[in-house]
């Protein structure tokens, strides 16, 4: 439709008569000599990290994991402490609620660089004042409030919404204050806030061997091209995914439509796949049998748009034909037809309670719809192209045909547009990342780029290049185990695929003998996508299944063979 054998040194197991050295030590003259220190004990450095840093973490890391023996012991035998006195007896202030103790020991404890102590104060002070509360001791909580937290003259509007909570029953305090009380995880959460302002060599933050591990394996992945795996790397090695594992093969081609395929759409389940298109008709395919379970004929115009309810129970069609049908897939039948639009009905984006949905059209419109088929509110101003709802429902984003992205607030009652970016050339997709955080929108006639915005500070942040879009409606998608993929159709036939994070193109993949419209990656299956293009075809994208590799295995030994004859 017009977008990688020393028989003396054994390591890492058992010593059969010998020492064990692991690779850090070595035998010299009969006297053992530490690689990385000096002979006779350990050297002050780790193979260049300071050894009493990387020795705290690992006690850190061995009472997180529940050895409190092991952990013990290794602070006696390096002579390194977790943490200091002063430390130990802050953190047991907090937890047992004695806050002079807290407030004595915040003026002895070594606070990063640029931090606020009355903002520390005002929290510790703020707990302090709840807690009163919610032992209903209303008269020193009220001493609290005027002779310990007003002084600090810190957050005046948090410091009145403190001062409404003095005759609120217990419930209705922690409930209005979205704190749990002395007794739930407020102590803890505080703790965590006042630690993280203190310098890390004094109070370790929580976690951090953790922590460390973590970024290197976020690390890793950013640094692996086809990184397509929901499993977490392993440590022991590095990670590297093969481009066996991307899923750049047709297993399937569905040809049940007569015309061109404008959409396809997986269930948020993985397990059916919807298409439209020209043909006035909709289908849903089970993915697991590539078999028809429900067949919707009942446009008079070509199906542009096909959207599946959070829970999939419900399906919204979009159509040229000025009207948009809610289908329940489970009784097999439309429920309303749309009807409010006056002009082709253009996209559907659903919000993530499944309460209602919005249809755009280029009529100048978008509307709300409650299950019930009734329009709960209406938007002016642009013909639309395209919309979607953020995963988080804060936010509808449109598209529209003057080269802008509208953004609404869907938290408040008046719903009111909070933002307006003007872009470089005609708009025709939309997609958004699971956080809630980018976008990514095709742009076409001469510009033929897809540009991904930061919807936190309204910019655009990288361009994704190659693809072929003039005068064609073509939608992209992200894709892979984590959207680490920005995938795209194009009027040149092929399927373009980027990296999301550096911008490379790494596939340009043919199949399709028209323009491929629409692009959808299955939510469940990360080695799997759909196709949709002008040739009436829709198109399963997998990995290589063994008797491929085999098939392609023969045949690069057929035309070795023909080169050496």
């Amino acid at each position: 439709m017009r977008f990688e054998d020393d028989s003396e040194n054994v390591n890492n197991g058992s010593a059969n008569g010998v020492a064990l050295t692991n690779g850090n030590s070595s035998r010299k003259g009969g006297k053992m000599v530490d690689k990385n220190g000096v002979g006779g004990g350990p050297g002050r450095d780790y193979f260049g990290h300071d050894r009493e840093e990387v020795t705290r973490l690992i006690i850190q890391g061995l009472y997180d994991l529940g050895y409190r023996d092991s952990a013990q012991k290794l602070e006696q035998e390096s002579t390194f402490p977790l943490e200091s006195d002063d430390a130990a007896h802050f953190r047991d202030a907090v937890e047992n609620g004695d806050w002079n103790k807290v407030e004595q020991l915040l003026g002895v404890l070594e606070l990063q660089d640029n931090v606020d102590k009355n903002g520390l104060l005002f929290l510790l002070r703020q707990q302090k004042f709840l807690e009163l509360l919610e032992s209903k001791q209303l008269g020193r909580a009220l001493q609290v409030l005027r002779t310990e937290l007003t002084p600090l003259n810190y957050d005046m509007d948090q410091l009145h919404f403190l001062s409404s909570l003095m005759m609120l029953s217990p419930e209705d305090l922690q409930r209005r204050a979205n704190w749990d009380g002395a007794n739930g995880t407020s102590r803890r959460r505080l703790l965590n806030k006042l630690s993280s302002a203190i310098s890390p060599s004094v109070i370790i933050p929580e976690h951090r061997l953790a922590t460390l591990l973590q970024q290197v394996k976020d690390h890793q992945i950013s640094r692996c091209l086809y990184h397509n795996t929901e499993n977490s790397p392993s440590l022991y090695t590095d990670h590297e995914c093969d481009r066996s594992q991307f899923p750049s093969h047709t297993m399937r081609i569905l040809e049940d439509h007569t015309n061109e395929v404008w959409t396809v759409a997986f269930s948020h389940s993985g397990e059916r796949l919807a298409t439209g298109s020209k043909d006035t008709t909709a289908i849903i395919y089970d993915v697991r049998t590539w078999s028809i379970v429900m067949n919707m004929k009942a446009h008079e115009g070509g199906v542009a748009y096909v959207s599946w309810s959070p829970d999939d129970q419900y399906i919204v069609t979009c159509s040229n034909d000025r009207t948009a049908k809610l289908w329940d897939t489970i009784a097999g039948k439309c429920m309303h037809t749309l009807t409010k639009q006056t002009e082709p009905v253009t996209c559907c984006a659903w919000a993530p309670d499944g309460t209602y949905f919005a249809t755009g059209s280029v009529d100048k419109s978008i509307v709300l719809w409650n299950l019930a088929g009734e329009a709960l509110h209406t938007w002016q101003g642009s013909r639309i192209y395209d919309i979607v709802i953020t995963p988080d429902g804060a936010r509808l984003i449109a598209i529209c045909t003057e080269h802008k992205i509208h953004i609404y607030d869907l938290t408040t009652p008046k719903r009111d547009e909070i933002c307006v970016l003007n872009m470089k050339a005609p708009l025709t997709s939309i997609s958004v990342t699971k956080d809630s955080r980018f976008a990514i929108v095709n742009m076409g006639q001469g510009s033929e780029q897809i540009q991904m915005v930061d919807l936190q500070y309204h910019e655009e942040v990288r361009t994704f290049k190659g693809h072929k879009q003039g005068k064609f409606v073509i939608k992209s998608c992200f894709g892979g185990a984590d959207e680490n993929f920005v995938v795209s159709g194009s009027e040149d036939c092929l399927i373009y695929v980027w990296h999301k994070d550096n911008g490379q193109l790494m596939e340009s993949l043919e199949g399709h003998t028209g323009t491929v419209n629409c692009v959808a990656w299955n939510p469940t299956n990360p080695q799997m996508f759909a196709s949709a293009g002008d040739d009436k075809v829709v198109r399963i994208w997998s990995v290589a299944s063994d008797s491929l590799k085999g098939k392609e295995r023969e045949e690069m030994a057929f035309f070795d063979e023909m080169i050496d004859a």
